[in-house]
């Protein structure tokens, strides 16, 4: 989907070595030697340094990229003479082959079927699930509501509509795409690029920009849920308030409030499609409330309110605020933003850069190298990064760093903000944070961020807020910051899961009260107590420096349409974890944290909860989570049989 069908190859050879100037020579060396069958074409000299991944051109030197320039000319005229015609499709080997080229490495064999997966390099959709209802149990009634109609909520009813499960996705805003629907600040844009972050069935070769706007994947959300088939199933403009389940009838009843009014509906299953990051989070500040002018959240945009010659205030240094600072600073009299803690940026040359014109051109002309290059981009995402959060006990781990490689990216990171303050020691004091990389969320960044901050009428200020008044903020210094606009760059009430729904489970069970503000999940997705209850993006999923969270959202998406599958080929009602599966995964999870950066530092981050535990983040590697998401083991659950249930 999304880039239609290739465009032939030319004849002019001229406008092939244009779009090669712009090539990721890796992956197109993959991709040509897949074409024509040749995988004599994956010279050694060429292959990789795996260390080198990261850098440009994967590490390349001048000599190198022109013979790699001259490799691909030669076999993409070779293909095109052929009249495009693919050469026999690799064997298992060949396919292996290519992968280790791709990532430099000798694939070990558990990663082979995932890399298969993510690289769909035929067109075919290896996650679709391979059953239907209708083969399994089609005399039986089952109906799953999914609530929420974000990246994951659409997943989840694209995947349950190809096995023919009957489902109901209540939204409450007017349209799909979650976050990127109700995030209108300035400078919203995503941070992992955008050939990773979309999904494995719905890749997209003609991504405007490498990490797009807001608009671009509201819009490739849309389209998703037209093309697959799932918006005629949402209801927008509903609420879910409450759902209790009922044990004598093994069903959900649920309380959704809409355009008519309230209702309450009925469904086998449940689907949490909510998200972590979609209620916003007000600082605990003296005075909020009290600002006489516009003041408002960066996740509750006030369009309305024209910034253009105003003073402007923004508390909060997160993500989304450093976004919206390079943003605005262009049209505003004067910018002051407040800093309590300063996020360690990651830096990205092409952050806001449209995609090079011969990149594109390769991936509308030049078969499979859009999943290729999707390939080359995954395996750098998933593992050239982890080893830097590792905590190495022997090190030993401090505040400043927590292992060798912490330590190493530390320096380099520091060394870069030295090179944009360009000498400016006070502003690079206050830009250099004072905790280990990793332990907090990274700001992506091409270094725009910085350039602002040296702006002169842009002030950053570290000293503490005593109180907001009505002209301003005033610091612990008795300072008063006056302003025209304040703006609420203060992030998410990320670990209060499901807020403010109510969830009632077996026995009277109230997850809220269960979780206590200290949210768990077995692999993140059910909990005890509640059953055929599924949280997609729930406790202990958020990614840290490995993959895209799209690929997580697939994985539990997968385990959800197993659970289904079971309970359909079984005659089972229901499915409740067991408490002690649960305890022991949770333990594992809570050790590996531990020896992790975000685990060991003491700075504080919404990666942990009001309990100081690490609720968000998942440790381990992504295919450890992938292999953990593959089956349903039916012995972690404890079993309701339809023989019970009264019809």
């Amino acid at each position: 989907m999304h880039g239609g069908k290739l465009l032939p190859l030319p004849d002019d050879v001229a406008e092939i070595d244009a779009a090669l100037v712009d090539m990721e020579p890796v992956p197109l060396i993959a991709t040509v030697a897949h074409l024509t069958g040749d995988l004599g074409l994956l010279h050694p000299e060429l292959r990789p340094n795996p260390a080198l991944l990261r850098e440009p051109n994967s590490g390349y030197t001048p000599e190198q990229m022109t013979a790699a320039r001259e490799l691909c000319r030669a076999a993409i005229e070779r293909f095109r003479d052929d009249q495009g015609s693919v050469a026999k499709k690799p064997d298992a080997e060949g396919i292996r082959r290519l992968m280790e080229f791709v990532t430099g490495v000798e694939v070990d064999d558990r990663y082979v079927p995932l890399l298969t997966e993510e690289l769909a390099v035929e067109g075919v959709d290896l996650r679709a699930p391979d059953w239907s209802k209708e083969s399994l149990a089609p005399s039986h009634d089952f109906e799953v509501v999914i609530v929420g109609a974000g990246m994951s909520g659409i997943a989840a009813g694209f995947r349950l509509k190809q096995a023919g499960v009957s489902f109901r996705i209540f939204e409450k805003s007017d349209a799909v795409g979650g976050t990127w629907h109700d995030n209108t600040y300035p400078g919203c844009r995503v941070d992992i690029q955008n050939h990773m972050y979309s999904y494995s069935f719905a890749q997209r070769p003609d991504w405007p920009n490498y990490f797009s706007p807001r608009k671009v994947l509201a819009e490739y959300f849309q389209q998703c849920a037209e093309d697959f088939g799932v918006k005629p199933h949402i209801s927008f403009g509903h609420e879910v308030g409450a759902m209790q389940w009922d044990e004598t009838r093994q069903l959900w009843e649920i309380d959704v409030t809409g355009p008519s009014g309230p209702q309450t509906i009925t469904a086998n299953a449940v689907v949490s499609a909510v998200g972590q990051l979609n209620r916003p989070r007000m600082p605990d500040i003296e005075g909020v409330g009290s600002f006489d002018g516009p003041a408002f959240h960066t996740a509750l945009w006030d369009d309305s309110v024209d910034l253009r010659g105003k003073r402007v205030i923004i508390i909060g240094t997160g993500a989304s605020a450093c976004q919206v600072i390079p943003a605005i600073a262009g049209e505003v009299e004067h910018l002051t933003v407040f800093q309590r803690t300063a996020p360690w940026m990651l830096p990205a040359p092409n952050y806001f850069k449209e995609v090079l014109p011969g990149l594109r051109w390769l991936f509308e002309h030049v078969p499979f190298y859009a999943q290729w290059y999707r390939l080359w981009l995954f395996w750098r995402g998933i593992e050239t990064m982890q080893p830097f959060a590792i905590v190495e006990p022997d090190f030993p781990p401090t505040e400043k760093s927590v292992g060798r490689a912490n330590e190493e990216i530390r320096q380099l990171l520091t060394m870069w903000i030295q090179l944009l303050t360009d000498g400016d020691e006070e502003l690079a004091a206050k830009l250099i944070p004072d905790y280990p990389p990793f332990a907090k969320r990274f700001v992506v960044d091409d270094g725009s961020l910085v350039m602002t901050y040296r702006q002169p009428h842009v002030d950053l200020v570290t000293t503490s807020i005593q109180r907001i008044e009505p002209n301003g903020v005033r610091t612990v210094d008795g300072v008063l910051h006056e302003a025209d606009v304040l703006i609420y760059g203060t992030g998410f009430a990320a670990s209060d899961f499901l807020v403010p729904m109510s969830v009632i489970g077996r026995d009277g069970a109230d997850l809220h009260r269960q979780w206590s503000g200290d949210a768990r999940a077995y692999l993140g997705i059910t909990v005890p107590h509640f059953p055929n209850f599924f949280v997609l993006y729930g406790p202990n999923t958020n990614i840290v420096v490995n993959g895209s969270i799209i690929y997580y959202s697939e994985c539990e998406v997968h385990y959800l349409l197993q659970c289904i599958r079971f309970m359909l080929e079984n005659d089972v009602a229901s499915i409740d974890v067991r408490s002690d599966v649960h305890d022991a995964y949770n333990e594992k999870i809570d050790a590996a944290n531990r020896l992790r950066t975000w685990g060991f530092s003491k700075v504080r981050s919404w990666y942990k909860n009001a309990h100081g535990r690490t609720a968000q983040n998942w440790p381990f590697n992504v295919l450890e989570y992938w292999e953990q998401t593959r089956e349903l083991n039916p012995d972690d659950y404890e079993i309701g049989r339809r023989s019970l249930v009264d019809h």
